[in-house]
């Protein structure tokens, strides 16, 4: 058995193996050769954490396990990530231990890369302006990874903290690009793609904003209540994902279904797009929409390529059962 610290994870993992990992499995997925177990989130009644576990098993890459961890609200004031999270992988011809992964940088990557393969797929060629809901550590990730995938030349953004906004412009004008801090509307009527990466459970864009041709990524929904956008807004595009039943459960989708605005019929497997089994965006004026629910599968993904890296590299710690 391997551990991969989290320090380990920040040396070996970089962009592209995540992006690549992600891309992967979410074909994986649309071909029936991976699968994800039900997810368990649930509130501990202490410290306003929420805690649970995502699993499930790929057998075209051959990664079994499970992600467990949870969001500590209050780490932010204690200075660590309030995601936290450890990945634990088990040889799928024995059941044995394998690896045991730091999950907090790694998630990071995962669902950056997760927007960017959506993105990759479904966004305008000619999209310039790149659009940013949300400022706190994980936009930065959104950011870098969206910028790999476009010929981004601005970015404009908008937090409820302002605040915020300082530490996210250094990011963005560090790639080279220009930063502007708008309103929500105004961030609408000029982005050509839109990430929205908040915790928020009130839509944040309406309907009416959206001009046509975006591509908007919704990546902060993962829990029933969540909200980010309009479910008018949701209903009106043409709607993507990384899993239908997280989508329609605990992702963006769950109250434009809920309210009976969009059947889960309606909602593509993002896989099915990257495997050209089903269309991704069809014209120019189309309106698209990424429900990034944030798979196990993911995690599991990335970890796997993250524990072959650290191994070859001898940089993972060898330890006993």
């Amino acid at each position: 058995m391997i551990i991969v610290s989290e320090e380990c994870v920040r040396t070996v993992l970089t962009e592209e193996d995540g992006f690549a990992a992600v891309e992967a499995v979410f074909a994986a997925m649309a071909h029936g050769d991976a699968y994800n177990f039900p997810v368990i989130r649930e509130a501990i009644g202490h410290a306003d954490a929420l805690y649970g576990f995502k699993s499930g098993f790929d057998r075209a890459g051959l990664a079994l396990g499970l992600k467990s961890g949870g969001y500590w609200p209050g780490n932010a004031q204690k200075g660590i990530p309030n995601h936290q999270s450890t990945v634990f992988l088990f040889d799928p011809d024995t059941g044995r231990l394998s690896s045991i992964v730091g999950g907090n940088y790694l998630t990071a990557i995962r669902t950056a890369a997760s927007s960017a393969v959506s993105i990759k797929h479904l966004a305008r060629p000619a999209s310039r302006t790149l659009g940013m809901v949300g400022a706190g550590h994980q936009s930065h990730f959104q950011v870098r990874a969206a910028v790999r995938q476009g010929n981004f030349e601005r970015v404009v953004a908008w937090n409820r903290h302002p605040e915020m906004l300082d530490g996210l412009e250094k990011t963005v004008t560090g790639l080279g690009l220009t930063f502007e801090r708008v309103e929500p509307e105004q961030l609408a009527a000029r982005a050509d793609v839109i990430i929205t990466i908040t915790s928020c459970h009130e839509p944040l864009l309406m309907k009416e904003w959206i001009r046509p041709g975006t591509h908007l990524a919704c990546m902060g929904t993962d829990t029933k209540g969540k909200m980010e956008v309009d479910p008018d807004l949701v209903a009106a595009c043409a709607v993507f994902t990384d899993e239908i039943a997280q989508s329609v459960s605990i992702g963006e989708a769950q109250h434009a279904v809920g309210k009976g605005l969009l059947s889960e019929a309606a909602i593509t497997p993002i896989g099915d797009v990257i495997n050209g089994t089903q269309a991704g965006r069809v014209s120019e004026d189309q309106i698209t929409l990424f429900d990034g629910t944030g798979v196990g599968l993911q995690d599991l993904a990335v970890a796997s390529a993250v524990a072959r890296k650290a191994e070859e590299q001898g940089l993972a710690q060898q330890a006993g059962l």
